[in-house]
């Protein structure tokens, strides 16, 4: 169908191929598979596998509390923390779909920006605190007793 501006009309019920997919242009048509963009949908079996892990990753930890399985609470709080670790890297991977290939590698460049501001801002606030602990005046237990 044409128009008086000389540009051509899809009939009714057709579907026109724009340069960026159908409908406008977004890449979204029927039956789009997101190849180019390297994102996956999971299955059901991998939605299951994640949540196996999960359930895993979090009864373990708890056990090794619970049961005093191991003496020191340093010890303990370190194999929690790896624990912790593991689960976020299962979440990432099974549950939001998190790769290399994941949005061109967008994704995962703002996930080490993220977590870069994060080690500097934890790290920067231990360095702040430990420091003005130590440099803090010195206060002994009969001028704590003489204080208003």
């Amino acid at each position: 169908m044409s128009t008086g501006s000389g540009t051509q009309r899809p009939a009714s019920g057709e579907h026109v191929r724009y340069e960026g997919g159908v409908h406008g242009g977004d890449g979204h048509g029927h039956g789009d598979d997101h190849a180019a963009t390297g994102a996956s949908h999971s299955t059901l079996k991998g939605y299951l596998t994640g949540f196996a892990l999960s359930v895993l990753l979090t009864a373990i930890p708890f056990w090794l509390v619970m049961g005093k399985a191991i003496a020191s609470p340093g010890l303990l709080a370190v194999a929690v923390l790896a624990f912790a670790a593991v689960q976020i890297v299962v979440h990432m991977v099974y549950f939001l779909h998190m790769n290399a290939r994941s949005e061109g590698g967008w994704t995962m460049l703002a996930l080490i920006f993220t977590l870069v501001l994060v080690v500097i801002t934890l790290s920067g606030s231990i360095w702040v605190m430990y420091h003005l602990d130590e440099n803090m005046m010195p206060v002994s237990a009969q001028q704590m007793r003489n204080m208003p």
